[in-house]
């Protein structure tokens, strides 16, 4: 049968299938922990469907779904506005300029020595500290896509990550307290940077600009936010705009690190 030359292998044909491969990781990536996961699943399922129906010539189910697919593309665009948004990002990014930056988009093939070496326990043990101080605090992570556009907003620097630094930066007293801090590895690249804030009316009135904050920069792009309220001194945990529910400091100490890897 036709549909069999498929084995009939060309360089170019394996080109095409790691392009595809590495287009499907990414769009993974992006969705990864949203809702729009189980949409990406379902879209998956129906494309593999139709290509299916084509190969075995089944005219009438193929037409069908391949109108399916047609039509609704114009609906995925809506459905993924954020996601597209934060692919395309990502290919303009300008961590490409650096090599270890570029090395880093190419998560999967990276060795053990690669790995993010965020000072993680620092991080949440300023954040407990402030907590328990009630001195509120809005941190964000830098993981593939570059926070540039947002850098320029604030004060640059380029200090080490201890406990004691973050606790400094975000003392009620200190003139850098306001506004967001950057975090790009293990060093805090920015501090009293403005961030866009989101206006998702699903985020309850009890949170403030500060959430709303964390919440804008993670759904413009794949940055990872830790916010200290300072009402309550609870720790919230925001990632692809959403809310990360966890029990205790270990469970999102946990889910930290596996994010950053």
């Amino acid at each position: 049968m036709d549909f069999l030359n498929f084995l009939d292998f060309k360089i170019t044909d394996i080109i095409d299938i790691i392009l595809v491969a590495v287009l499907l990781y990414y769009i993974y990536k992006l969705v990864r922990g949203s809702v729009a996961i189980n949409i990406f699943i379902g879209i998956v399922i129906v494309w593999a469907l139709w290509k299916l129906t084509e190969l075995l010539e089944m005219k009438m189910i193929s037409s069908m779904v391949g109108g399916f697919m047609n039509i609704g593309l114009i609906a995925l665009i809506i459905v993924f506005q954020q996601e597209i948004r934060k692919f395309l990002l990502m290919i303009g990014s300008t961590n490409f300029a650096s090599k270890r930056s570029f090395i880093r988009h190419f998560k999967f093939l990276k060795q053990e020595g690669l790995h993010s070496v965020t000072n993680v326990d620092a991080i949440l043990g300023a954040c407990e500290k402030m907590g328990a101080s009630k001195t509120g605090a809005l941190l964000v992570i830098e993981r593939s896509n570059s926070l540039d556009f947002v850098k320029s907003s604030g004060d640059k620097m380029n200090i080490d990550i201890t406990q004691p630094i973050i606790e400094s930066i975000f003392y009620k007293n200190s003139p850098l307290h306001d506004g967001a801090a950057i975090i790009v590895q293990n060093a805090i690249v920015a501090t009293r940077v403005i961030l866009p804030v989101s206006k998702e009316r699903s985020i309850p009135l009890r949170f403030g600009l500060r959430h709303r904050a964390a919440v804008g920069i993670t759904e413009k792009t794949d940055a990872l936010a830790l916010v200290v309220s300072e009402e309550t001194g609870q720790i919230t945990y925001i990632k692809n705009g959403e809310f990360v529910l966890f029990k205790d400091l270990d469970e999102l100490n946990t889910q930290l690190r596996e994010d950053l890897l």
